[in-house]
């Protein structure tokens, strides 16, 4: 049965069919995902090149070190920046790169763009918005702050909803970090939790060029359908360029959606030329421009031996590709195929529940304990959404029971004092392997918001090489050890109490967390 034609009913307009290309651009002994290919650019790259971080510290050192070594870009995409001393570090280092950079050459080539959301930024009188205006006032020809507004968010809502809570129609919670051609791709956001003890994954891709230009294209595309910092604190749209929440709401999110799928698509083409030209140059006869093809398009490089398939999620603008990916991921494991899959926030889709509780493969999902859920302690009504997560984690769990499921499918509840859990992604262990093939690696939680409100965006990364699926299993290993299986008689602990009123407001509320 071809994966392919499962994606056919889940297809959008926003999101145009596009044919499988003919198996003879395929490599020998490809793997089975080639499918997801059809969607997106596939980056085939050596295995060598990646690299699998796991602890906050080692992440933010890696992005000191990046950011320090920087010649020609720095692009970050993040929720928000914090303000403590940390955060002021990482500024200070891009400050430092941006003036030897100009001491160097007098005009410098080095280009910062940072991506943030706009109601995340901006929450307090201090905020990530106050941090980076030294950048803009200092060096505004190298430094771009873009803030993105939800196109959901206007009009009397957007007068009505207080500072906080406006952050529950919409965010740009994408999180990628991109320094000359290495890229960081993770769960985590610019902020002093998740540099010491807030729990995430981290990927680190190096040398991967086609792979940086992507994720830059992305991200100035985003960035231009969103509002610009400017040197005095001010904000405004780029010339033409229909505003967010003040300009007509259906054609901001056509241009956004033109902008974004124009991003994919050229890079789908670029990566399908360089596909055809890798592998067929031998073939096509013995001209010497073949020859010539063959030995630009890189056969001195290693052979690739792992794809790394960029994955965007923006159903504001009607683009839902890491959704078909995800579920036909899931219809598709087989039997005896064991799933991996974690979240700080645990709130499946209803369609991501059904496709676990129907379907053949195990699974394992590994989630918060409410004691290291990030709200955990929070003041006001934000302080009961832990108690949110375990009363929708209760309700999976007997379902689960109902359908006599308990040992297919596992929850597991990671905790780990003094630490809070932010890791999300999953692993994918085929049918009589002890090692993972594939792993999803981003922002998205699985969950209403990363599905229908925010936008998302993740890589799926498949790999045939031992060694780096052997880093794979280690990092699943490494969190799954911090947790404990979840039975009946964990919700009968006094720290499980939920309230009645939690209860009742839960299911009204959901889709908003």
């Amino acid at each position: 049965r071809s994966s392919w034609l499962l994606l056919a009913p889940l297809l959008t307009p926003p999101v145009p069919l596009i044919t499988a290309p003919p198996c003879s651009l395929c490599p020998e002994g490809a793997h089975r995902f080639q499918w997801i290919r059809n969607l997106v650019p596939e980056f085939g790259i050596s295995s060598s090149h990646v690299k699998v971080l796991s602890s906050p510290a080692e992440f933010y050192e890696l992005l000191k070190v990046q950011i320090k070594t920087a010649k020609q870009r720095v692009v970050m995409a993040s929720l928000y920046l914090g303000t403590g001393l940390l955060e002021q570090e990482l500024v200070d280092c891009l400050e430092e790169t941006l003036e030897k950079s100009l001491q160097a050459k007098g005009s410098s080539n080095l280009r910062v763009s940072i991506l943030l959301d706009y109601t995340r930024g901006s929450r307090g009188r201090k905020n990530s918005r106050t941090m980076l205006i030294p950048l803009l006032q200092r060096f505004p020809e190298q430094v771009r702050v873009s803030l993105f507004h939800t196109p959901n968010l206007r009009g009397l809502l957007r007068l009505l909803i207080p500072e906080r809570f406006n952050e529950t129609i919409g965010l740009q919670h994408i999180k990628v970090y991109l320094f000359d051609d290495n890229v960081i791709l993770s769960g985590a956001n610019l902020s002093d939790l998740y540099f010491t003890n807030r729990q995430d994954r981290y990927v680190l891709l190096q040398d991967s060029p086609e792979i940086a230009d992507f994720f830059t294209e992305l991200v100035d595309a985003i960035g231009d359908v969103s509002l610009q910092l400017q040197r005095d604190d001010t904000v405004q749209m780029m010339e033409g360029m229909v505003h967010p929440y003040q300009g007509d709401r259906m054609a901001y999110c056509e241009i956004a959606n033109r902008r974004v799928m124009e991003v994919i698509n050229s890079a789908r083409t670029r990566q399908e030329l360089l596909h055809a030209k890798t592998f067929h140059s031998s073939q096509q006869g013995s001209s010497l421009l073949s020859q010539q093809g063959s030995r630009a398009s890189g056969s001195l490089k290693p052979e690739p031996d792992t794809w790394i398939y960029p994955l965007i999620q923006m159903k504001p603008f009607g683009i839902q590709i890491d959704e078909m990916v995800t579920e036909t991921l899931l219809t598709e494991a087989e039997r005896d195929a064991r799933i991996y899959l974690t979240t700080g926030y645990f709130n499946l889709t209803q369609a991501y529940m059904d496709l676990i509780l129907g379907t053949r493969a195990e699974y394992r999902i590994l989630l918060a304990s409410p004691e290291v859920n990030g709200f955990f302690g929070a003041k006001g009504v934000a302080g009961a959404i832990p108690a949110a997560y375990v009363y929708i984690e209760h309700q999976f769990y007997s379902e689960v029971c109902y359908l006599h499921q308990q040992e297919r499918v596992q929850l597991q509840e990671y905790s780990r004092a003094g630490w809070t859990f932010h890791a999300k992604g999953l692993w994918l262990y085929l049918a009589g392997s002890d090692l993972p093939c594939l792993t999803l690696i981003g922002s998205p939680n699985f969950g209403y918001r990363s599905v229908h409100r925010d936008l998302e965006a993740q890589v799926a990364i498949v790999t045939e090489n031992k060694a780096l699926q052997q880093q794979l299993h280690q990092e699943q290993e490494q969190l799954y050890l911090c947790s404990g299986v979840v039975s009946s008689s964990t919700f009968e602990q006094p720290n499980r109490y939920v309230k009645l009123w939690v209860k009742l407001v839960t299911p009204l509320i959901k889709n908003f967390f």
